[in-house]
C-alpha cells in the first residue's frame, strides 16, 4: 500500500491517510462568510476524492470587510456545522483556520460606516435640492473613505507595532469565541494561521514593540502562545495544528519573507509549541513578501518541495506529526518524503484543485492530473479577488451543478485534433462510455501546449499533454497520430467533435513578406532560427514570452506593442520574473508604439505621434491567432466545435478545457 494512504492518528483524531487540503482562500463563501452551497460543493468534492484532512482558510473571527469565511456570529454556526456533516461522510476531517488581520478591523469598520452616512446624507440633500450640502457630504464621504483605506494599508505593515495590548486581548478572546462556535458545528480541529497578525509579532523584521510582546525571541512567540493556550482552554475537544511559516532564503541570498521565522527559530518555536500543547505543525513558506509568487511559486521559479529542509529539520525535534506544503505536485513526490521520514502528512493544494480524487487514483493505480502551476486560476484569482479554480479542471466551484453525466446512449465519438481541447472532449466522452477515437494530423499529441512549453520556466506545462497520454488509453481511447481522417471516416461515427485550433496571423503592412519576417510559432518550435538584432511585434503573451526565449539565446531583442503594458493578462505572480530577465538581457520594451513598415533597416514604427525606426536583423510577428476552419463537405453526422476553432476569438487553456468538457458531456 502507498505510504500516503496510511492512516495516522494525530491528537485525539485518527485521519484514514496522510493526504491534506491545506488552506486555500477560495472566495466560494457566502457575502456574510458562511459556507454555502457554492463552498460546501467544493470541499465535499475533496471529501469524495478521498482526501483525509481539509482545512477551511482564513476564516475570521471578527466582521470584517475581507472576502474570506467568517465565524464570528452564532448564526453562523449552522452553515459550517452543515459542512461537517457533509465531510464526515467520507471519513474526512475537517479544520478551520481561524485568522485575523494585520488592521484595526473595528478602526477601519468604524470610518467605512462614517463614510457611508456622509454619503446618504448627501444624497438626501440633492433630492431635497440642497447641491450645496451634497457637495460638501459627499467630500466629506471621499476623505472619511480614503483615511479608512490609507489606515488599512497602513496597519498592514504597522498593526503589529501599534495594537495595545487590550486590543490583542480583544482579538484573542474572538478567537475563543470562534473556536468554540467551531466545537459546536462538530468542526474537529482549528489551524491557528501562525502567519499574518501572529507570524507578523513572531518575526524580527515586522515586530517593533518594546513591551512583552516585542524584542526578544521568547516576548515574540508569547502572544502565539497564549492564543494557542486559549484555544486548548476554550474548545478543548478540538485538535490543533499550527501553521509554522518559515522566511527561506532565496537562491539570490535575500529573504523570502517577512512575516514568521527564520529557520533556527522557527525550530526552536516548534519546540514550544508542542509543549504548549499543539497536536500538529504545518511547515510553510512565511508571507508578507507583496508577491504571492513567493509564498506560491508559479513553475519554474523554485525548486519542488523547497520547504521542506526546514519541515525535515522541524520532525526531528517534536514528537507530533509534521506537514509539509510547497510544489509537491506528484505522487511520487509525496510518497518519497514520507518513505525518508521527512514529514507525517502531505498537503496537496493547488494539486488537489486540478485532481480532488487524488486519494481514490492512488488506491486504484488512475492516472492522477497533475498540476501546472501555472497560477492562472488559483493564485490570480486569489488576488483580484475572483473564486478560484484551475485551468484544468472544468468543476472548480461548480461541482454540485457541473459533473460528467451519465449516459445515456452510447456513441461512436471521432475527435478531429489532438491538442488539448481535444483531448479533454476525448477524455470526458470515454469516461462517460462513449467509443472514442482522436485523429492528430502530426506526429504527438498536445497542439500548441507544445509551443507554450518552449519559452524559459514553462516547460512544466507538458504535465498537462502527459496525462492525457497516460489517460487516454486506460480509457480504451483509440489514438491515430500522423493521421486526416477524410469525410469517409468520419461519417462512420454517430458524433464528430472538431479541436483543430488557430493559426497564428500577420500584419498587413509593407515588407511583411520580407525573407527575413517569420512568426512566433515557428521560433518557439526551432523551426527557424534567428540571430542578432531581433524585434517581436506584439507584445501579448506569445509575443513576450517569444522575446524571453530569444534573449536567452543570446539575441538583442526588442518588442513592440501597440497598447501602453506589455503580457497584459499574464499573471501577477511570473510577470516580475519575465521583467528581471528583461532587465538582465536589456530587452528593449516600445509600448503604445504602432508598426507601420519593415525595411532594411528593421520596424517602422510610430510611438508618441514620432517615427521611429527599430532597427532589427529578424522581426519576428506575435500579432495573435486566428481559429482554423474546417471543410464540413461531405460530413453527414453532427459536427461540436471546441477550443480555440469553437469562437471568434481564439482563448487559452482554461476555455479549451471548459468548451470541450462542456461539449463532450453534452453528447
Amino acid at each position: 500500500m502507498s505510504k500516503l494512504l496510511e492512516p495516522i492518528k494525530v491528537g485525539n483524531l485518527t485521519l484514514k491517510n496522510r493526504i491534506m487540503f491545506p488552506p486555500l482562500t477560495t472566495g466560494y463563501e457566502e457575502r456574510d462568510g458562511s459556507i454555502g452551497d457554492r463552498s460546501l460543493g467544493f470541499y465535499k468534492r475533496l471529501a469524495k476524492g478521498g482526501v483525509a484532512y481539509v482545512v477551511i482558510g482564513d476564516v475570521a473571527p471578527v466582521n470584517t470587510a475581507s472576502p474570506t469565511p467568517k465565524l464570528c456570529d452564532d448564526r453562523q454556526i449552522p452553515t459550517f456545522e452543515r459542512l461537517a456533516a457533509a465531510l464526515h461522510e467520507y471519513d474526512c476531517k475537517v479544520a478551520l483556520q481561524l485568522f485575523h488581520p494585520e488592521y484595526d478591523v473595528p478602526g477601519v469598520g468604524k470610518l467605512i460606516m462614517e463614510s457611508r452616512m456622509a454619503a446618504m446624507a448627501g444624497q438626501k440633500a440633492k433630492e431635497a435640492n440642497d447641491m450645496a450640502t451634497f457637495a460638501a457630504k459627499m467630500k466629506e464621504s471621499k476623505e472619511i473613505a480614503d483615511r479608512a483605506y490609507a489606515k488599512l494599508h497602513h496597519d498592514m505593515l504597522h498593526f503589529v507595532s501599534e495594537a495595545t495590548v487590550e486590543q490583542l486581548g480583544q482579538i484573542k478572546k474572538a478567537i475563543a469565541d470562534s473556536a468554540i462556535r467551531a466545537s459546536k458545528a462538530n468542526i474537529d480541529a482549528i489551524e491557528v494561521h501562525g502567519d499574518r497578525l501572529l507570524g507578523s509579532l513572531c518575526s524580527k523584521v515586522l515586530n517593533h514593540r518594546t513591551d512583552n510582546y516585542g524584542g526578544t525571541f521568547e516576548n515574540r512567540i508569547r502572544y502565539a502562545l497564549e492564543v494557542v493556550d486559549i484555544i486548548k482552554k476554550s474548545a478543548p475537544d478540538l485538535m490543533i495544528e499550527y501553521k509554522l511559516p518559515i522566511i527561506m532564503t532565496n537562491p539570490d541570498g535575500s529573504a523570502r519573507g517577512k512575516g514568521g521565522l527564520e529557520p533556527d527559530e522557527a525550530i526552536e518555536f516548534a519546540k514550544a509549541l508542542e509543549k504548549a500543547g499543539v497536536d500538529m505543525i504545518q511547515v510553510a513558506q512565511a508571507n508578507h513578501t507583496g508577491n504571492m509568487g513567493d509564498t506560491i511559486p508559479p513553475m519554474g521559479t523554485i525548486d519542488y518541495n523547497w520547504t521542506l529542509g526546514v519541515c525535515e529539520r522541524v520532525k526531528a525535534v517534536v514528537n507530533i506529526p509534521v506537514a509539509t506544503v510547497g510544489r509537491v505536485i506528484s505522487v511520487e513526490n509525496g510518497e518519497k518524503i514520507l518513505e525518508e521520514g521527512k514529514a507525517d502528512i502531505v498537503a496537496y493544494g493547488r494539486s488537489l484543485l486540478t485532481d480532488p480524487d487524488i486519494a481514490n487514483k492512488v488506491a486504484t493505480n488512475t492516472p492522477i492530473r497533475e498540476c501546472l502551476n501555472c497560477n492562472k486560476g488559483c493564485v490570480d484569482a486569489i488576488s483580484s479577488r475572483r473564486y478560484i479554480s484551475c485551468v484544468l479542471n472544468a468543476e472548480n466551484g461548480d461541482e454540485e451543478t457541473i459533473y460528467i453525466k451519465p449516459l445515456i446512449t452510447k456513441k461512436k465519438v471521432a475527435v478531429v485534433g489532438g491538442g488539448i481541447a481535444g483531448l479533454e472532449a476525448a477524455r470526458v466522452a470515454a469516461v462517460r462510455g462513449h467509443e472514442v477515437t482522436v485523429f492528430e494530423k502530426d506526429n504527438a499529441l498536445g497542439g500548441q501546449v507544445i509551443l507554450a512549453g518552449m519559452p524559459p520556466r514553462k516547460s512544466e506545462i507538458m504535465r498537462g499533454i502527459a496525462y492525457y497520454e497516460k489517460v487516454l488509453p486506460s480509457l480504451n481511447v483509440t489514438i491515430k497520430l500522423n493521421t486526416v481522417a477524410d469525410v469517409a471516416t468520419l461519417n462512420q461515427f454517430d458524433e464528430i467533435i472538431v479541436a483543430i485550433g488557430a493559426h497564428n496571423i500577420s500584419l498587413p503592412i509593407e515588407g511583411a513578406d520580407r525573407a527575413n519576417v517569420v512568426n512566433s510559432w515557428d521560433v518557439l518550435v526551432n523551426k527557424v532560427e534567428v540571430n542578432g538584432e531581433v524585434a517581436v511585434i506584439g507584445g501579448g503573451l506569445v509575443g513576450t514570452e517569444t522575446a524571453e526565449f530569444l534573449a536567452n539565446k543570446g539575441c538583442h531583442v526588442s518588442i513592440i506593442e501597440m497598447t501602453d503594458k506589455i503580457a497584459n493578462g499574464e499573471s501577477a505572480t511570473i510577470l516580475p520574473i519575465i521583467k528581471a530577465d528583461f532587465k538582465q538581457h536589456d530587452v528593449k520594451e516600445y509600448v503604445n508604439t504602432t508598426v507601420n513598415a519593415i525595411n532594411d533597416e528593421g520596424v517602422v514604427a510610430k510611438q508618441n505621434d514620432e517615427v521611429i525606426t527599430i532597427k532589427a536583423d529578424y522581426v519576428v510577428m506575435a500579432v495573435g491567432s486566428k481559429k482554423n476552419t474546417f471543410d464540413e463537405s461531405g460530413i453527414e453526422k453532427p459536427i461540436h466545435y471546441v477550443g480555440d476553432c469553437s469562437g471568434e476569438r481564439t482563448a487559452d487553456i482554461a476555455n479549451a478545457i471548459r468548451t470541450a468538457y462542456k461539449t463532450a458531456n453534452e453528447l
